[in-house]
């Protein structure tokens, strides 16, 4: 099971951080990813971290956003700066029990199990 948090509304310029918290099985040995879904568009994928580290991002958020696990919480975090209104959407965080590469992270058909999402609003 994968619950999101932190969704929120922030102005241009803001800052928000989601939490992912998985089960501890999950995240030792799973890639979580996180995903957004504006209304109208397809799901696409923002960044990852597998089960050793690695972290992947799309180009849109590279530089703004940043993933990171904390074991002793069983959560995977995405922190988001310098927020910009096509951010707007609903996040969502998912797992594959398979390792990733540049290519396939951010693909949804790749991941497993999926959360319910947490919306992320930027706006004036």
């Amino acid at each position: 099971q994968l619950v999101e948090s932190g969704g929120g509304l922030v102005q241009p310029g803001g800052s928000l951080r989601l939490s992912c918290t998985v089960s501890e099985l999950i995240l030792r040995l799973f890639t979580i990813g996180w995903f957004r879904q504006a209304p109208g568009k397809k799901r696409e994928g923002v960044s990852c971290s597998s089960s050793e580290g690695t972290t992947f991002y799309v180009d849109s958020v590279k530089g703004r956003f940043t993933i990171s696990r904390d074991n002793a919480k069983n959560t995977v975090y995405l922190q988001m700066d310098n927020l910009k209104p096509e951010d707007t959407g609903t996040y969502y965080c998912a797992a594959s029990r398979t390792p990733p590469n540049d290519v396939y992270f951010s693909d949804p058909a790749w991941y497993d199990w999926w959360g319910q999402g947490t919306q992320v609003t930027v706006s004036t």
